[in-house]
C-alpha cells in the first residue's frame, strides 16, 4: 500500500490524491438522471443505468377483452381512478392461478383511466420496475416524488427466495421508510403467491422456530402492506370459451362456430390448461390458418 507522502502538496500526493478520487468516482452510484415524462405514459425503470425509459406502445389487451374477471377487474379500475383523481387508494396485489390475466388488466387500466381523464388533467404514469431490481426503489422513489404526475410502478411475477432480502426495500417504499412511499405513486404488483413466498420456506421456517409465529411474521407482514388482494382463480369452461369467442368477435374472425368451440376445448386439453392465455393463444393459431392478422 502506498504510504501518504508527509508533504501534501508534492507531486507524489498530488497523484495520490488523483487516483483515490478517481476510484471513488468509480465505485459511487450515478446521479439520477433526468426523464422527459412527456415522451410517453408508460415506461421502464432500468436500475443499472438510474433512469427512465419510454415505451412508445405498451403491450396490452383492451380491457373489454378481459372476460372472467368482471369483479376484480372493477375494483381495481375504481381504486385506479380514485388515485388519479387525487383520491386516498390502496397499493394492489393481483395473486393467483397463471394466465388469468393479472398483468394483463394491470395496463388495460392504466389505458382505460388515461383514456377518461379530462382534458385538463395530467396524464397517469405506469412505471414497470423488473424483480430483480426491487433494491433501486428508493431511487425510483427519489425520481418520481418531486413530479407532479401520479404514478402506477408495476413489478409483474413478484417472489422472494429463502435467501432473498430485497424485500425489505419493497417493505421500507410501501409503508415502513422514514419517508414512505410518496403520495404521487401507488404500487402493483402480480404474482403467483399470495404471500410471495414459497409455502415450503414457510413451513421450514415454523418447523425450526423457537417461536413458529414470529419466524415469519416479518416476511409474511410484506403482503400486508397491500391494502388490496385481488384473486384470480382457474377459469370454467364456459368462461374459457367465452374469452374465445370474445377474441373472434373483436377480431371479426370468420370460421365455423361449431368448429370453433371443438377446436378451443381440444386446444385446451392439450396443454392441461384453460386460462385467457390459452385462449389467446389459440387465437392466435386461428387467426394464421385463415391468414388473418391482428
Amino acid at each position: 500500500m502506498n504510504q501518504i507522502p508527509s508533504d501534501l502538496n508534492s507531486p507524489e500526493a498530488l497523484a495520490l490524491l488523483r487516483r483515490v478520487a478517481d476510484a471513488l468516482e468509480r465505485i459511487a452510484p450515478s446521479p439520477l438522471a433526468g426523464t422527459d415524462l412527456s415522451a410517453a405514459d408508460a415506461f421502464v425503470w432500468l436500475a443499472q443505468g438510474r433512469r427512465l425509459s419510454p415505451v412508445p406502445k405498451v403491450n396490452r389487451v383492451d380491457m373489454a377483452l378481459l372476460r372472467g374477471i368482471d369483479r376484480v377487474r372493477d375494483t381495481l379500475a375504481d381504486n385506479t381512478g380514485r388515485f388519479a383523481r387525487g383520491l386516498p387508494a390502496n397499493n394492489a396485489l393481483l395473486w393467483g392461478a397463471r394466465g388469468m390475466g393479472k398483468s394483463s388488466l394491470v395496463k388495460a387500466v392504466h389505458a382505460e383511466i388515461n383514456r377518461g381523464r379530462p382534458p385538463e388533467a395530467l396524464p397517469l404514469k405506469l412505471i414497470e420496475i423488473h424483480r430483480e431490481d426491487i433494491e433501486s426503489l428508493p431511487d425510483l422513489m427519489t425520481l418520481v416524488r418531486p413530479d407532479p404526475h401520479r404514478f402506477i410502478v408495476f413489478c409483474d411475477d413478484l417472489s422472494f427466495d429463502a435467501d432473498d432480502t430485497s424485500y425489505k426495500s419493497l417493505k421500507a417504499v410501501l409503508e415502513g421508510g422514514i419517508e414512505g412511499r410518496p403520495d404521487n405513486v401507488l404500487f402493483y404488483a402480480t404474482s403467483n403467491r399470495r404471500h410471495l413466498l414459497p409455502r415450503d420456506m414457510m413451513e421450514n421456517e415454523r418447523s425450526t422456530a423457537i417461536n413458529p409465529g414470529e419466524a415469519v411474521e416479518e416476511k409474511v407482514s410484506l403482503s400486508d402492506r397491500f391494502g388490496l388482494w385481488l384473486g384470480f382463480h382457474k377459469c370454467s369452461q364456459d368462461e374459457y370459451l367465452d374469452m374465445v369467442f370474445g377474441y373472434v368477435d373483436h377480431l371479426g374472425l370468420k370460421a365455423d362456430r361449431d368448429a370453433i368451440r371443438a377446436e378451443a376445448l381440444e386446444w385446451a386439453t392439450t396443454r392441461g390448461a384453460r386460462s385467457g392465455r390459452t385462449a389467446w393463444q389459440f387465437i392466435q393459431e386461428l387467426a394464421g390458418r385463415l391468414g388473418q392478422a391482428i
